[in-house]
């Protein structure tokens, strides 16, 4: 009996020590620096586990065992904290190192940029072609519902979830905004000013005019002149918000065209672009002016007038430049 006593306390010790010496090379291994002697980026996709992201570790030769990683991210209690996106590894990391990047580290950030006075259309088709986003577009989002700004995204982000952030944040700005506006608008709401906005926005790409267009509109609309803007009519015919050619006599005289400012009276049915935040400002708080007319004027601006005499003198001069450019471009 006690020689089997004596076995089984040998063989009990024998395990502990065992279990010492494999539990201690565990450690060294999950806590030693890696031979990579370069930085790599590695993609954790939504959702992935554990078990495929220690695999693709060890594909990478990020880590020297799978196994050993897999164990030591779930004795840390770690193993349902992994998070998602991109993540930097510099050169010579140990699993535990990669792992505290995998739980606590931020993910690299990409940026995307919706400029000012896209439609729809346009954003749709650029967001479906970034391809280190997720998921695919296929509803237009309502026009003049998105703010255009730079947005940050990680890699693999759902473009439907980017759209909705870009839609939030213009909800958000219009809160703040709203509540400032000029009081005696003859606007009557929300709508009506992105509406409007999304025509000054198309109508010029200058700063400093987004205020005093907006005066002008305001005008037309306060003594019931219809607001005539070839942008209008533009979208009206193609919502993608642009044509490869000028208009036509007979698009302008279209009365079946819904967004043909030059025969529908006030403002047409729904936004024809995407607003920025000045030309929104622009709207709510437009310049105090007389003026009623505008014409481009050759220098990337516009000729404002008061009378339509004046305006049509401006007219004769803005014909007068076209002539001469396209002379310029016939040679």
């Amino acid at each position: 009996m006690r020689g089997i006593t004596k076995y089984i306390i040998l063989l009990f010790s024998g395990s502990i020590i065992f279990f010492i010496i494999f539990a201690y090379l565990l450690y060294q291994a999950f806590h030693i620096s890696s031979q990579v002697n370069f930085d790599s980026v590695f993609f954790v996709p939504e959702g992935q586990g554990l078990t495929l992201t220690s695999r693709y570790l060890e594909e990478k030769k990020l880590i020297s065992n799978s196994d050993i990683f897999r164990f030591g991210v779930t004795f840390k209690g770690e193993d349902n904290n992994l998070k998602a996106g991109e993540f930097l590894i510099p050169a010579q990391q140990s699993m535990d190192q990669i792992m505290k990047i995998l739980v606590q580290g931020e993910a690299i950030q990409h940026s995307l940029t919706i400029p000012e006075g896209w439609t729809s259309y346009q954003i749709v088709e650029y967001l479906n072609n970034i391809e280190n986003l997720s998921n695919t577009v296929e509803k237009l989002p309502l026009e003049g519902s998105i703010l255009p700004e730079t947005y940050n995204y990680i890699h693999g982000a759902s473009r439907i979830d980017v759209l909705k952030r870009m839609q939030e944040q213009q909800r958000s700005l219009l809160k703040v905004l709203w509540s400032a506006r000029d009081p005696d608008l003859p606007l009557e709401n929300i709508n009506e000013v992105i509406i409007l906005a999304s025509i000054v926005e198309r109508e010029t790409g200058l700063s400093d005019e987004r205020s005093h267009i907006a005066g002008v509109f305001i005008n037309r609309l306060r003594r019931s002149i219809r607001l005539q803007s070839d942008p209008t009519v533009i979208y009206g015919i193609n919502k993608k918000g642009f044509l490869s050619r000028g208009l036509k006599r007979s698009e302008l005289n279209d009365s079946n065209n819904l967004y043909n400012t030059y025969k529908i009276d006030g403002l047409p049915p729904t936004p024809i672009a995407h607003p920025g935040r000045a030309s929104i400002q622009a709207v709510l708080n437009p310049m105090l002016t007389d003026d009623i007319y505008f014409v481009a004027d050759g220098t990337g601006g516009h000729a404002f007038a008061v009378s339509l005499d004046e305006h049509q003198k401006n007219v004769r001069e803005w014909r007068k430049i076209e002539v001469t450019k396209n002379k310029l471009l016939l040679r």
